[in-house]
């Protein structure tokens, strides 16, 4: 069981915080609030350019940083990361799992090589991350292995079955990790939840559906979700659920899986009809190009955080209004 002493609520001031992903997007922005926070921060990517310029904004906080190139497919960089963050500031006391990589279209059209690289950098990656830093937390005594894991854990993305299969895999083998710390009370293993990101990962994830995607508005705040992060540093819990959107729409797949995921689908495939991008592989085989920054490209103006809020409750609750109805005809019609 967990001390109460462990529970409590940690200045991060002087903690040594590895960041995988940390080059774009929610990465990015973690780098960006751990640094606020007074942190040490080794950041890891693979393309050396965003790599520079992410540790640029370290520099200017006036943090000390560094940063190293990772793939973290390959179980040998990744521990070459661990032993360099070691040599370079002595411990490592929070561990970020948060590269990932997406390809969505036809699961038969999405060519082999690129749903394998999807496993090897979502579900190896975080396998890996974990594998090297939970015994180095077990000789300190203490650490916080921190997971970005998105909804797809809980719901699958439609058209993208290869992704939805790595984060529902990374849920399962955090909930199994638990158990294997559960007698060491400061080593704290903790699980991020959020929904779709207004991030750069949506422009440079692989594209087989002949959609070119742009952030939709309801998309979340990759700087909000990088609080959360640190949230989990700070207050380490099992899981968290970052916004009342990420939780809602969890809920109303509960509720209703099959007619969700067939109405998500059915939606792909109208846009898919519009066939206005080409394929691509994007930064699934090689690092991400331009643009290297924490904010995507949006459909429309994003609303503020308010309208926002509001937005997605009055949706939820009508979409569950219609649903039930649905149900109770369905249940009446049986009878």
């Amino acid at each position: 069981m967990k001390s109460q002493n462990s529970l409590e609520k940690r200045s991060l001031r002087g903690k040594t915080v590895v960041i995988t992903g940390g080059s774009s997007g929610v990465g990015r922005a973690a780098v960006e609030a751990f640094a606020f926070e007074g942190c040490n921060i080794v950041i890891a990517a693979r393309g050396q350019e965003a790599l520079d310029e992410t540790l640029k904004i370290c520099n200017d906080l006036g943090v000390n940083a560094i940063a190293v190139s990772t793939d973290v497919s390959k179980a040998e960089e990744v521990d070459n990361l661990l032993k360099t963050a070691v040599k370079e500031f002595g411990r490592i006391d929070i561990w970020v799992n948060n590269a990932g990589v997406m390809a969505s279209g036809k699961f038969e059209e999405i060519p082999m090589d690129v749903h394998e690289q999807v496993i090897k950098t979502n579900l190896f990656g975080y396998m890996h991350g974990a594998y090297s830093v939970l015994p180095l937390f077990k000789e300190q005594n203490e650490g916080i292995l921190i997971n970005n894991v998105s909804i797809g854990g809980f719901m699958p993305a439609p058209y993208s079955a290869v992704y939805s299969s790595t984060k529902f895999g990374i849920r399962g083998m955090m909930e199994c990790l638990h158990g294997e710390i559960s007698d060491y009370a400061n080593i704290h293993i903790a699980n991020l939840y959020p929904q779709i990101q207004r991030s750069t990962g949506n422009s440079h994830s692989a594209k087989f559906s002949g959609l070119d995607f742009k952030v939709p508005p309801f998309a979340s705040d990759p700087r909000d979700t990088a609080e959360k992060i640190v949230q989990l540093a700070k207050e380490p819990q099992k899981d968290l659920f970052p916004d009342v959107k990420s939780r809602v729409l969890v809920n109303l797949y509960e509720m209703f899986p099959k007619m969700i995921i067939n109405t998500a689908s059915a939606g792909m495939r109208l846009m898919m009809k519009l066939k206005n991008g080409e394929p691509t592989s994007g930064n699934v085989l090689e690092p991400s190009s331009e643009p290297h920054r924490i904010y995507g490209e949006t459909i429309v103006p994003v609303p503020g955080k308010k309208t926002k809020i509001a937005l997605v409750a009055g949706l939820g609750l009508g979409l569950a209004f219609i649903l039930l109805k649905s149900r109770n005809k369905v249940d009446n019609n049986e009878i």
